[in-house]
């Protein structure tokens, strides 16, 4: 008996803990996230919403788990759209029908960036409990300068307070109590600030720095105006939107005002603009993200040629091609957001855009893109220690795909099933509305 006991006691803390109900997804290939290459013929063990162990087909001790035949399947993990709007003005029916749409595409998570944040934290919570189909949300309250509070948008998410005051949209000057600003914040159930526009280098600074001594991330436009985007970079936020905006750079002058949509003098940007190449550096060196929503400029600009009555845009979509591929080619780390809202016909979440972007404009390798709307839209909304990657121990999030997206990127939309916290969603269930 005492020569079995180590054998006993070895067997026993090599077996998975098997306490919750386990499914075993069985020999698939494997892209986890991280950019390392796919593996071939795995299982994956789910035990309850987390992910037990990865290993080669018929390696895991997965005890009593019910057996999931993905053969010939691609395993990649949940998708992250780094910036949505759910609720600007609140509509319950329709953001639970693109929460909807999200989820059975195959978004696992996504990143809220300014609504009326008492919508969103319901919307929220119902996505966290599997009360609806929907990917988790974590979202951000704005904070800007008086200026920009007359804006119309302000009123639909902030009713019932006079704009500027509502904790989760809060008009920031001078005479702000910071520590108290941040700490309303908190209230809301946000775990970021937007640092929206029309505030000078030092509130930006000011800001930046007590979001982060309370816990909250900061989440930033990249041209706040005043404030160039080289003075929010060297603020210290941990993430900027729109690569459009970063251009603004070149300019001799930063606009006065957000409210002054003067589009960005392309005629200034030189190819591999040297500019450009100092303030992809400075991000670099601040392990900042860029949220690009490319896909956005794109969309717009072709649709601005076709109507010549039209605003024009910040950016043409020829220019944040070009930003995008010298930001791509010094190593800034890109996440995959959108901003925009695809018609409810649409079968497809508008994250997929944003992938085809980087895919066919950008000419980012398939496995980067994956890369780039998995890890990094987790660590865009702060999430890596929980998701963004198949590794053991962290949520069960992923998608089972029919074909290789490593073939071609397009392939994300063979999706047969979603998993999120561990549960299943089957592509065949979806029913848009």
């Amino acid at each position: 008996m005492k020569r079995l006991l180590p054998a006993l006691i070895a067997a026993l803390l090599s077996a998975p803990a098997l306490a919750e109900p386990a499914t075993l997804y069985s020999g698939a290939t494997i892209i986890d996230g991280t950019g390392a290459p796919a593996r071939l013929n795995q299982d994956l063990l789910v035990s309850g919403e987390r992910i037990l162990a990865i290993g080669p087909r018929g390696s895991l001790n997965a005890g009593g788990a019910t057996r999931v035949d993905v053969a010939g399947r691609t395993i990649i993990p949940g998708l992250v759209d780094s910036h949505v709007h759910l609720a600007t003005p609140p509509n319950r029916q329709e953001a639970e029908a693109k929460l909807r749409r999200n989820l059975y595409g195959g978004v696992t998570m996504v990143r809220s960036m300014a609504d009326d944040d008492r919508a969103v934290a319901e919307l929220a919570r119902a996505a966290r409990e599997a009360e609806i189909p929907a990917p988790d949300i974590f979202f951000a309250a704005i904070t800007a300068g008086p200026d920009f509070f007359a804006d119309p948008r302000v009123a639909a998410a902030s009713r019932g307070w006079k704009p500027g005051t509502a904790p989760w949209m809060q008009a920031i000057d001078d005479s702000t109590d910071l520590k108290q600003a941040m700490t309303l914040v908190r209230g809301t159930g946000a775990t970021a600030i937007k640092i929206y526009a029309d505030l000078p280098p030092h509130l930006v600074t000011a800001l930046t720095a007590e979001a982060h001594k309370q816990g909250l991330m900061v989440w930033a436009h990249s041209a706040i105006f005043p404030t160039r985007p080289a003075d929010g970079i060297e603020a210290g936020v941990d993430s900027v939107s729109h690569i459009c905006y970063l251009a603004y750079q070149v300019e001799p002058n930063i606009h006065p005002s957000y409210e002054d949509r003067t589009p960005v003098d392309e005629r200034l940007l030189k190819p591999d603009d040297p500019v450009m190449a100092g303030l992809f550096r400075r991000i670099l060196a601040q392990h900042i993200l860029v949220d690009a929503t490319g896909s956005l400029f794109v969309r717009e600009d072709a649709s601005r040629k076709a109507d010549p009555k039209a605003n024009p845009l910040r950016c043409s979509g020829k220019a944040v091609i070009a930003l995008t591929q010298q930001a791509v080619a010094m190593g800034v780390p890109i996440s995959t957001g959108t901003d925009f809202t695809l018609p409810a016909s649409e079968p497809w979440p508008e994250v997929h855009e944003e992938l085809l972007f980087l895919a066919r404009d950008v000419k980012m390798p398939p496995m980067a893109v994956i890369e780039a709307a998995t890890r990094l839209g987790a660590v865009a909304a702060g999430q890596e220690k929980e998701r963004g990657t198949l590794t053991p121990g962290k949520l069960a999030d992923f998608v089972i795909l029919r074909a290789d997206p490593l073939a071609d990127i397009a392939n994300i939309r063979s999706v047969e099933t979603v998993v999120k916290r561990g549960r299943a969603y089957p592509r065949a269930a979806y029913r848009g509305e």
